[in-house]
């Protein structure tokens, strides 16, 4: 052993390990005293650390016995074997002290193997910290390394004055060129270098508890930016679960996600579903009708008002067919567009109500020449597959009918040519004013049997200007499409191929956007498709002659009736009050009463809603006619001097009642809102 196995500690706090005295340059340093903190008992306590110049090829064997003191326990001076950690005497813990180690350099002529006073070591106590070299290796030499010996079973722990500590099993010399550098260890066995531990206060270890004697080596420090991380990601997902928590518990949320302590949770079991069938019925018979007399006492004001002019009308009990309310309704009057009631009605009794109207693309003598065939159907739209018409729900596609047209014809299509035969006669009726079918007009378009949008120049808007040729503008847009040229007007080959075909909605859906938009054209095309269908010519004449059959052999009474279109454009065309008001109560009758109720249901579905729907959507806005908004479905005409309005409502009691109103020689927009007084006022009657 060399003379200075003895180590002192400084008396003061000043760090000297890197000085060294006089005289003993390259020999070892002196050692310096520091102070120490007493221990429980008030003592100060000293820890020698010896400064070693161990043998070469030798093995270091420590050993500390610890005194046992019956009385006051002192603190053995450390041997060599101070290096292992010494219980303290006191078993209570107490606060973290700073602890400042002069390490100790060794000299150059033999390498201790510092290693093994990491395996196996027992925690240090708080009042000792024990710093020791670390061996740094050099890549370029290597010396063989003995195996291990196995690691002893954890022993019990003992109290101090019976334990002995035992060190751990030698392990092989290092490197002649390894270099040891002082370490310092902390109580959970991570090692920090000694420049680094003096004045500097560690944290209290998180346990008492001696480590597993089966440890082999300390846990390396953990990264400090892996602690704040996972920290933060803490914090985060704490908040985000906070914040989570807090929504689930609005009302709003929680009723939202039908969460069970949601205000609108359900009470109770969960209803089993029911089946619904959209069907229109009758009216409630069960309601108490309204007399005559009160019926006429509540329409005397306004029935009389000024506003409307000359006024014919009637006013029917659905569930009876009475007549409750009657004001010159025999009386023929220019009937405007409600002469579109008796289309629709003819339609109804004389047509399947799943017909379709075709329209078809077919192979002309030439294979590379293509015929449209015109059906009838004004409702195809230009706009692209799978955008339903705003105008036209359910209408047929013109690039459906293209594509067709490719595939079958493979592309070698070079002319377009239009077949428009279907309809005969003029494109305009007697009665209508010339401007009607004139280029840009928004409510009329030449009466031919093939457009797109109803010959609009936008297909959203039903008020958008129509073109003046609209069929040839379709065929136009066709060949485009196909890259091939127009060809003007012909006449397909009869049992010509198919090369495409386009349908359009059944009857029932075409009927309720013509009651809805008041579209003329596409009424005046309907009675051409009557007339088709009773095998007459589908002409403005052919279409008046074939309604009025059709309804005649129904067994309406039609004296007074003139009808020169079915749109009502013309102002020749004179219909009475009572004829409108019949076809609606059969429309309207309970059903079973009458067989041709039936077919006539779905009459009542187009009227457009007072305040809702169609032509009566900006209408009933005024606080006397307010009342009847949502209540009145009706359907609507006008012209110069001329206002109509048939339809049904419900009255007070739940009563169906069915009315036709018809001014004449009145203003536009006084006429109409004198007009929604007198149906608003059916709805607020009980008139007992």
């Amino acid at each position: 052993m060399p003379e200075n196995d003895v180590p002192s500690w400084p008396s003061d706090d000043k760090d000297t390990s890197s000085v060294e005295p006089k005289g003993t340059k390259g020999q070892s340093e002196a050692t310096v005293w520091l102070p120490m903190s007493g221990l429980a008992n008030g003592k100060t306590e000293e820890l020698a650390v010896p400064k070693v110049t161990p043998e070469s090829d030798s093995w270091f064997q420590p050993v500390v016995e610890v005194e046992e003191e019956p009385d006051v326990p002192e603190t053995p001076t450390p041997k060599w074997s101070a290096f292992e950690p010494v219980t303290p005497v006191e078993p209570e813990p107490e606060a973290p002290k700073t602890v400042f180690v002069q390490p100790v350099r060794p000299q150059q002529t033999d390498k201790p193997d510092w290693d093994q006073f990491d395996r196996g070591a027992a925690t240090p106590t708080r009042d000792h910290e024990l710093a020791r070299p670390e061996p740094r290796p050099e890549p370029s030499l290597q010396e063989p390394q003995q195996p291990e010996p196995p690691l002893q079973e954890p022993q019990p722990p003992r109290r101090p004055e019976q334990s002995r500590i035992e060190p751990p099993p030698p392990a092989p010399v290092p490197s002649a060129t390894m270099h040891a550098r002082p370490v310092r260890i902390e109580p959970a066995e991570e090692r920090f270098d000694s420049e680094a531990t003096v004045g500097i206060q560690r944290p209290e270890p998180p346990s008492q508890k001696p480590p597993s004697a089966e440890t082999e080596a300390a846990p390396a420090p953990k990264p400090k930016r892996k602690r704040k991380a996972l920290l933060i990601t803490t914090l985060v997902v704490v908040l985000l679960l906070a914040g989570m928590g807090g929504a689930a518990a609005m009302p709003k949320v929680s009723n939202r996600l039908g969460l069970p302590w949601a205000p609108n949770a359900p009470k109770g079991d969960i209803p089993k579903p029911a089946g619904v069938t959209r069907v229109l019925h009758g009216p409630d018979i069960n309601g108490v009708a309204p007399t005559k007399e009160g019926l006429a006492a509540a329409l005397s004001g306004p029935a009389g008002a000024p506003d409307l002019g000359t006024l014919t009308g009637t006013v029917v009990d659905a569930s009876t067919g009475d007549v409750l309310w009657d004001k010159n309704s025999g009386t023929p009057l220019t009937p405007a567009s409600t002469t579109k009631i008796l289309v629709v009605a003819a339609a109804l009794l004389s047509m399947d109500h799943g017909t379709q109207i075709s329209t078809k693309v077919v192979q002309g003598a030439d294979p590379s020449t293509a015929i449209l065939v015109a059906g009838g159907d004004p409702s195809l739209t230009s706009l692209p597959l799978g955008t339903d018409s705003p105008l036209y729900p359910g209408a047929a596609h013109v690039d459906d009918l293209v594509a067709q047209v490719k595939k079958a014809s493979g592309g070698k299509i070079t002319k377009v040519q239009l077949d428009i035969s279907v309809f005969k006669g003029p494109t305009s009726a007697k009665g209508w004013d010339p401007e009607d079918t004139a280029a840009g007009n928004t409510y009329m378009a030449p009466v031919l049997p093939v457009m797109a949008d109803g010959g609009r120049n936008d297909p959203k808007n039903d008020h958008a200007p129509r073109v003046a040729n609209p069929a040839a503008a379709l065929t136009q847009k066709i060949a485009g499409k196909l890259e091939a040229q127009a060809g003007g007007t012909t006449t397909a080959p009869k049992d010509a191929k198919v090369l495409g075909e386009v349908k359009s909605q059944p009857l029932t859906e075409f009927a309720n956007s013509l009651l809805q938009l008041s579209d003329n054209l596409m009424a005046d095309v309907l009675a051409r498709q009557i007339a088709l269908a009773k095998g007459g010519e589908a002409s403005f004449t052919g279409g008046a002659t074939a309604t009025m059959n059709v309804l005649k052999e129904a067994g309406f009474d039609l004296t007074g009736v003139q009808i020169n279109d079915g749109s009502g454009l013309s102002d020749q065309n004179k219909i009475p009050a009572k004829v409108l008001s019949e076809i609606l109560a059969v429309a309207a009758a309970p059903d079973g009463k009458d067989p041709r109720t039936a077919k006539l249901r779905p009459l009542l579905a187009g009227l457009p809603v007072a305040g809702g729907s169609g032509t009566l959507e900006k209408r009933y806005g005024d606080p006397a006619s307010a009342a009847g908004r949502g209540w009145v479905r009706g359907k609507t005409g006008t012209l110069s001097g001329v206002n109509t309005l048939a339809g049904v409502v419900l009255d007070t009691d739940g009563r169906m009642l069915v009315f036709a109103l018809m001014s004449s020689g009145s203003d536009q927009n006084k006429g109409r809102a004198a007009l929604d007084v007198v149906a608003a006022t059916l709805h607020k009657c009980g008139c007992r």
